[in-house]
């Protein structure tokens, strides 16, 4: 073996990973060198491709090719060391001398100068630089670690020859070093001077000393760093396991959060919108229903002046006969309501509403609990279906299947089979006569009877010019001309001329509407005795009537007449979408 060759030790030519000699090495980007199978099988589980020594990261898993200068002088010095042959095609003094060497064990050249290059320190300058660097350093397992510590040159035992180690210990007989005093090889090392010594010297000078073989030692050494290695690296994939279990639990209490107070605020602003809603109508409807009172009880005023005027006037008449007989018929009291008991409704309705929003607080403190307890569930991570606002909601629920009873139906309508859809005609059809047949006003009734409860449907009124919609009562009269009032059992929204909503009242009620409804949804709640009005699309409240229901009612429809061909659009009956 060369001079040269004896200076190269195991680490220069160790893989990090596998922490023996290299393999077929490859080089990362960063520089660094590893067993190719190590590297790749170091990087197959992981997410983010790493420098194992420098912890470099790169964006993508680098192409890695086998460094073939490394590898050579690898096998090289496998060769040298007694490690057997190369991986690829064996070594040898047969490879050597294809390669240019002597075949007599030296390093050829070529790779002399690369060992040059790479490992400058581990090649001497001349023999009597070998020979002080061969006396101070060789007989220690791992010269780098204890050159630092190790005693003069005087104090060891000189060697004639060198000790190398594989992976399995000592490499052969012909590579210990030999004590040049005793002519013994070298094989114990003494932890207490930190020299390698052979048997006699052992007995003679280091007596007493903690002493070991120096295959067990270096061993025993390197397979507890081997250890400490693996323990750091589990520690290391444990950090990281914490650290991704954390940043799940962040993304997990983010998400859960973010829901439950976005349905907190979303519930509330709900509910006000609601209340804000609930006690509009309740106005409406009062004001309504005073409007109506102070209507007929104006009319009532109107009368008794007049009755008073013409006492006053029948006072001052010099005819007795004529008094008499007035007087007569002025005494008879006039036709009027007994108004004791009436009052307009003070009830805003939100007493529900705020109980609504109480139940609902306690539910999300009580979900508030669970959490702080046991944490948002990983479903919070999943999407929240979008709910439908709680007042159409509510209405929805009611939906009623409603269809028109073709024998109400005004000789000019046309009903479609399926009961859903009526429009009016240009000419009366020959039907027969039918008691609840509306013979004048050009009108159809639904045949669902509503007595209790709460009910909805809708109507799409699009494209149409005139219609009515609402409800009546069951027992209207159906011939002859028809005052369409609540006084008469009439309770309906109509559009006039396109654009001119009005609700059939005494006298009529303009709505002024800014956004033009394309259906038309109706609620009926027969308890309260209210008839209201929506704007599906738009989901906009239009008008509420309030008037205490004496019998059972029934939708009422009129498409109006076709003008013409400009309102032969049919007004038709939709099914409500209740997961909407």
């Amino acid at each position: 073996m060369s001079l040269y060759g004896s200076f190269l030790s195991d680490e220069q030519f160790l893989c990090s990973i596998c922490l023996d000699v290299f393999s077929s090495p490859s080089s990362t980007p960063c520089g660094h060198s590893f067993c190719m199978a190590c590297i790749s099988r170091y990087w197959d589980g992981c997410t983010v491709c790493q420098c194992p020594l420098c912890k470099r990261t790169f964006p993508k898993r680098p192409d890695l090719q086998i460094n073939r200068t490394l590898r050579e002088i690898t096998e090289q010095f496998r060769h040298m060391t007694g490690g057997g042959e190369g991986e690829e095609g064996g070594g040898g003094v047969e490879t050597e001398k294809k390669r240019g060497g002597r075949g007599d064990g030296n390093i050829p050249d070529y790779i002399l100068d690369e060992l040059k290059k790479k490992f400058p320190r581990a090649l001497p300058k001349s023999p009597e630089t070998l020979a002080c660097e061969t006396r101070s350093l060789e007989n220690y397992p791992n010269p780098q670690v204890l050159a630092s510590s190790a005693p003069p040159p005087s104090q060891l035992c000189p060697p004639s020859s060198r000790i190398r180690f594989t992976m399995s210990g000592v490499a052969s007989s012909q590579s210990i070093a030999i004590c040049g005093i005793h002519s013994r090889g070298i094989t114990v090392y003494c932890r207490t001077d930190r020299v390698g010594i052979c048997p006699d010297c052992e007995g003679e000078q280091h007596q007493g000393h903690d002493t070991a073989s120096v295959e067990d030692d270096w061993m025993g050494t390197r397979s507890q760093t081997q250890e400490m290695i693996r323990e750091r690296i589990r520690k290391i994939e444990e950090i990281r396991a914490s650290v991704s279990e954390l940043e799940s639990a962040v993304e997990r209490e983010t998400a859960g959060s973010v829901r439950l107070f976005s349905a907190l605020v979303s519930a509330i602003e709900r509910s006000q919108a609601q209340l804000m809603e609930v006690m509009e109508m309740s106005w409406r409807a009062a004001e309504h229903q005073a409007d109506a009172m102070i209507r007929q009880l104006e009319l009532e005023v109107q009368e008794l002046r007049r009755r008073e005027s013409a006492l006053a006037s029948l006072a001052q008449s010099d005819d007795p006969s004529h008094r008499v007989k007035t007087f007569h018929l002025l005494s008879t009291p006039p036709p009027t309501k007994d108004w004791s008991g009436v009052s307009v409704t003070s009830d805003l309705g939100s007493g529900t509403i705020y109980r609504s929003l109480v139940a609902l607080l306690e539910k999300f403190q009580e979900e508030l609990r669970n959490i702080s307890e046991k944490g948002f569930p990983a479903s919070a991570l999943e999407p929240s279906p979008v709910r439908a606002q709680p007042r159409m909601r509510r209405m929805q629920e009611y939906a009623l299947n409603v269809t028109l009873n073709g024998d109400t139906a005004h000789p000019r309508l046309i009903v479609t089979d399926d009961k859903k859809s009526v429009r009016c005609g240009d000419r009366h059809q020959l039907l027969p006569y039918h008691p609840v047949r509306f013979d004048r006003v050009v009108c159809v009734l639904g045949n669902e009877v509503i007595s209790s409860g709460r009910h909805y449907w809708e109507v799409e009124v699009g494209g149409k010019t005139d219609w009515d919609l609402g409800v009546a009562r069951k027992s209207i009269n159906r011939k002859g001309k028809i005052d369409v009032t609540p006084e008469n059992g009439y309770w309906f929204l109509s559009l006039r001329n396109k654009n001119k909503y009005a609700f059939r009242s005494e006298p009529s009620t303009d709505v002024c509407l800014t956004l033009r409804p394309q259906k038309i949804g109706v609620f009926v709640d027969f308890e309260k005795g209210q008839v209201s009005f929506y704007n599906v699309d738009a989901k906009i409240h239009i008008y509420t009537f309030s008037d205490p229901f004496t019998e059972c009612i029934v939708p009422f429809f009129s498409p109006c007449t076709n003008k013409s061909g400009k309102n032969e659009a049919p007004l038709v009956l939709t099914p409500v979408n209740t997961t909407k």
